[in-house]
């Protein structure tokens, strides 16, 4: 049975890490469902924050083998996370926006830029909020969508 799994992980900041994640997933055919990195503020460090499925046995080789690589300096895996999602969405103008304005209520979600000829709207919350957000957008025949990965940090 496959399990979904956010595994956030703490490296140096060094040339080649990122590299060395995805080989390690690619080389032992795991897959990445989402991958985010960023630099940790005012210190040497970044976070990944790794979304991927599996089975139990599957999800423990990936977080053993993460221990190994070199730069690694904290795995975490076992905790529970504020996880959050963002999704920008084009929509033309031209269309009937009747509805739009409770679609983003009921999301949380706001217009973030508009043109002459469209709106950019913008969704942030957990993955299958986002996903929901994402089914019902349709109706206004969105002309482009863009989703982020998963950002996490560890509650407890």
């Amino acid at each position: 049975m496959k399990e979904r799994k956010i595994i956030s992980v703490t490296v140096l900041n060094e040339h080649g890490v990122l590299s060395r994640i995805a080989g390690l997933f690619a080389g032992r055919g795991y897959n990445i469902e989402s991958l985010t990195v960023a630099p940790i503020p005012d210190t040497n460090l970044s976070r990944f924050t790794i979304v991927t499925n599996g089975s139990t046995r599957v999800l423990e080789q990936i977080v053993k083998q993460l221990y190994k690589l070199i730069p690694t300096y904290k795995v975490i895996d076992n905790k529970e996370f504020v996880e959050k999602e963002m999704a920008l969405v084009k929509i033309p103008l031209d269309t009937n926006l009747s509805g739009l304005d409770a679609l983003l209520k009921g999301y949380n979600g706001t217009v973030a830029n508009s043109g002459e000829n469209y709106l950019v709207l913008l969704v942030a919350d957990d993955s299958k909020r986002v996903s929901n957000f994402l089914k019902a957008v349709k109706k206004f025949n969105p002309i482009e969508i863009v989703r982020s990965g998963s950002v996490a940090l560890e509650i407890e």
